[in-house]
């Protein structure tokens, strides 16, 4: 089973883009003897305003493409970098957070009387670049897992095998992790579903256009090349087998679109019928490796995990020993010797994504180790010791709780909705509570061990650390302090179990927020990401669980089909966007996105004109308030993809891409008469079609 908390919790993120229950803890320290806090400086880090006016291209008619005229000047001349696949404002703060972690590492690294937190950091960089050791070492470091999988002898083993997954880091048809209980968000609960292929999407097995018949050749080439390192012959038989089975899967999962919704992958079941239920596979077995008690679970996609059990019972034992030894080699490649790892980043890098080179090395350690599953936290804290002033933080609470007057006053206003769900939406509303820059307990590391000299050990005793918090956390109410994202991550999120908007402290900088800019550029960026994530608890699924985080449906059935008559002109709006010829955006599973888009819009809207207290806002170098709004929103949204990029956010991806998440103020009347749009514009939409919802 893989530790995958965050994403059977968070219904959404903000960006394109484990579940222990921290204790606090004062041991991590900054390595300098004062905290370095940043001065925020008089004038706004963009421009005289907020805004990148030179990156803006003025001959370009706004109601003819947002994007462009906004950002077109800038991407006309940004070249993407070689280790990049897309890069726009989140990329250019991940970076940026980069290198400040690089410098709390190095940091850590140099106090002689270290912490824990500072050990272990320093140990986990040290032993992961040393790349010599890896290149000595070769595919040793996962010989007795891959000696493990050729001597499974029978489907029992085959299945514990299945269940050690969250250890090995091996691909596997049947996955689940520790999760909240949807109907009782205080108590946590596994949730099991299909998983297992190595493609980003079934599509990528399914459709039979030369684009995707070639991306499959490129993934038989490369599982050969994988299976080559650990001397399996006839790779190629191999191989086609390989791609035969997932194939296979990818025929029984549901389309993304319908694993997204919240009531089809509502199945809960008691641990003891689960066999009766789902017959003909060992749960015991599969259940074992990972300890958890597990008195009950909730079965994502019912129907496909009978399919899947079918499946493995009639596949030869033989090709799913196969599947597994290869999806070992390449889930792990990156902590492997150069050759292995630069094999594997020519097909998942440079086929999939179109990435030219790999990132330099100490930039992967960065990313291996500053998630929520690994030392996210122990960097986090020093992170915002450094580089999060409180002042931040103060004036942030600020702009969510005009953001929540605002959101309140629209739904009074709503002509759609009736007093009965009126009622329960300004509960749940009231309910809100936001989190942000920093959690207020922090994660606790006491007794993990880390070595600086070999990776490995430290990813399975990390992995075994975070497992065992699972074990012991399981049966205890879920913790509401809990984060599931580090404060460096440039990122926010909505999580409807508990009801809850996180802002980590690494998103709130420029063009997001900065405390010097103008209001009306600070309410169109990080006030309409404020928003958007609020819209998450109204979108078409968020605004199926109660202002307690439990799922159940809290509307009158003329309210919901209002709703839905309105979200379906949505879903058209967007699947009609086209940014690859024959590869539209997929408008019902990116619809929670484009709500939390054209909601948190309206409502950051609502809120700036609040702020002016019924004053006309200034004109700062020729642009009125509203028009610095809609360019802040447009250039949060500035950002360029390599086209096999722009196909995997397509296709695997919840969210539009940002040129198209640039473009949601066309539903906005303001937005038409501050750029003067008219009917000949190729952005226009007549009054009746501007999709109107919160």
């Amino acid at each position: 089973m893989k530790r995958s908390v965050l994403a059977l919790a968070i219904a959404t993120s903000i960006a394109l883009t484990g579940c222990g229950q921290p204790q606090s803890t004062d041991q991590v320290q900054s390595s300098s003897p004062e905290p370095v806090v940043e001065t925020p400086a008089a004038d706004p880090e963009l421009g005289s305003f907020g805004i990148e006016v030179d990156a803006m291209n003025k001959a370009i008619k706004p109601g003819d493409d947002f994007f462009m005229f906004a950002s077109g000047n800038w991407y006309d001349n940004f070249e993407m970098p070689a280790d990049k696949t897309r890069y726009g404002a989140f990329t250019k703060l991940a970076d940026r957070a980069e290198e400040r972690v690089k410098g709390i590492i190095e940091g850590a690294s140099e106090v002689e009387n270290k912490t824990l937190e500072q050990q272990l950091i320093a140990d986990y960089f040290t032993a992961y670049m040393d790349v010599e050791a890896a290149n000595e070492k070769g595919i040793t470091p996962i010989q007795s897992m891959l000696d493990d999988i050729a001597n499974i002898e029978n489907i029992t083993q085959l299945t514990a095998t299945f269940g050690n997954a969250w250890l090995t880091g091996t691909n596997t048809p049947i996955a689940g992790g520790l999760g909240f209980n949807r109907l009782d968000p205080d108590a946590y609960q596994v949730s099991i579903g299909v998983s297992g292929l190595g493609l980003p999407d079934r599509s990528y097995y399914l459709e039979e256009s030369e684009r995707f018949a070639d991306i499959r050749t490129a993934y038989v080439a490369n599982i050969i090349e994988m299976l080559s390192f650990a001397g399996v012959e006839n790779a190629q038989e191999k191989a086609n087998a390989i791609l035969a089975l997932e194939t296979k899967i990818a025929e029984i999962q549901w389309p993304r679109e319908k694993r997204r919704n919240r009531d089809l992958t509502l199945n809960q079941i008691d641990r003891a019928d689960l066999a009766t239920e789902y017959p003909d596979f060992d749960w015991d077995t599969y259940f074992a490796p990972s300890e958890l008690q597990i008195p009950s679970l909730n079965v994502s996609q019912p129907e496909p995990i009978k399919q899947v059990i079918a499946l493995i019972n009639e596949q030869p034992l033989d090709v799913w020993k196969d599947y597994l030894t290869y999806h070992l080699i390449s889930g792990n490649a990156g902590l492997l010797s150069d050759d292995i790892a630069t094999a594997n980043f020519e097909f998942y890098g440079k086929t999939l994504r179109g990435q030219q080179e790999r990132r330099d090395r100490w930039k992967r350690a960065i990313s291996a180790m500053s998630g929520t599953d690994s030392l996210g936290f122990a960097i986090g804290k020093v992170y915002v010791d450094q580089y999060f002033p409180e002042s931040s933080k103060t004036k942030m609470s600020e702009l969510v709780e005009n953001l929540r007057t605002a959101l309140g006053e629209r739904i009074e206003n709503l002509d759609w909705m009736g007093e009965e769900t009126k009622v329960n939406a300004m509960e749940k509303l009231e309910a809100f509570n936001p989190k942000i820059g920093y959690p207020d307990e922090w994660e606790s590391f006491e007794g993990l061990e880390l070595t600086d000299n070999d990776i490995m050990t430290n990813v399975h005793n990390m992995r075994k650390f975070m497992q065992a918090k699972q074990v012991e956390d399981e049966l205890k109410p879920t913790n509401r302090n809990d984060w599931f994202m580090a404060p460096q991550r440039v990122n926010a999120y909505y999580n409807p179990s508990f009801n809850e908007i996180v802002f980590p402290a690494a998103i709130l900088q420029a063009p997001f927020f900065d405390p010097n800019a103008d209001d009306a550029v600070n309410y169109g960026a990080i006030g309409a990401v404020i928003g958007h994530e609020m819209g998450h608890g109204f979108d078409d699924q968020g605004s199926k669980s109660d202002a307690k985080g439990v799922q159940r449906n809290w509307w009158t059935d003329d309210d919901r089909a209002a709703f839905e008559a309105k979200t379906q002109q949505l879903i058209e709006q967007y699947s009609a966007y086209e940014p690859i010829e024959g590869n539209f955006v997929n408008g019902a599973n990116s619809l929670g996105e484009n709500i939390g888009d054209v909601g948190g819009l309206a409502m950051a809207y609502h809120a700036y004109k609040l702020s002016l207290n019924g004053e006309e806002a200034p004109v700062i170098d020729g642009f009125t308030g509203d028009q610095r709004f809609f360019l802040a929103w447009a250039q949060v949204w500035r950002i360029k993809f390599t086209e096999e990029a722009m196909l995997n956010q397509l296709r695997a991806g919840t969210h539009a891409p940002g040129r198209y998440r640039a473009l949601a103020p066309r539903n906005h009347d303001a937005w038409y008469t501050a750029f003067d749009v008219q009917p000949s514009d190729a952005l226009y939409l007549a009054p009746e079609d501007r999709v109107r919802i919160w």
